[in-house]
């Protein structure tokens, strides 16, 4: 069983950047594909960025696209998510995501483990 921590969320104004940070406790962490998602208020969760095990491949949501980078240090067992020019509508919950077969993964009942999530918050 794989755990998963999200941190680094927060209030931030509109065209500001916040980096998430997500933590592994298992080095098998290091051969999984990993992905974020969010889910703002009302609406359902959806597919933010993924990246494999070496993190020499990312892929991302078109909201997202130029504005985010996902990221991972396998030593640490952590992956990333800088967010740059941030709007009012990435307000969302944002969750880390795990997956242990396959690449790339871009629905969330793709994923075997999540994290419990982090608050972003962008004011306009």
């Amino acid at each position: 069983q794989v755990q998963l921590v999200e941190s680094g969320g927060g209030l931030m104004q509109a065209g500001g950047s916040l980096r998430l940070s997500c933590a592994a406790s298992h080095r098998t962490f290091r051969t999984y594909t990993m992905g974020w998602f969010r889910r703002a208020p009302g609406k359902e969760r959806e597919f933010v960025a993924c990246i494999n095990w070496s993190g020499s491949s990312t892929n991302y949501a078109d909201s997202v696209k130029g504005r985010f980078t996902m990221s991972r240090d396998n030593a640490k067992n952590t992956v990333y998510l800088q967010m740059n020019s941030l709007k009012p509508e990435d307000t969302a919950i944002y969750y880390c995501a795990a997956d242990r077969r396959g690449w790339p993964r871009r629905e969330d009942i793709e994923y075997d483990y999540w994290g419990q999530g982090t608050q972003v918050t962008v004011s306009s």
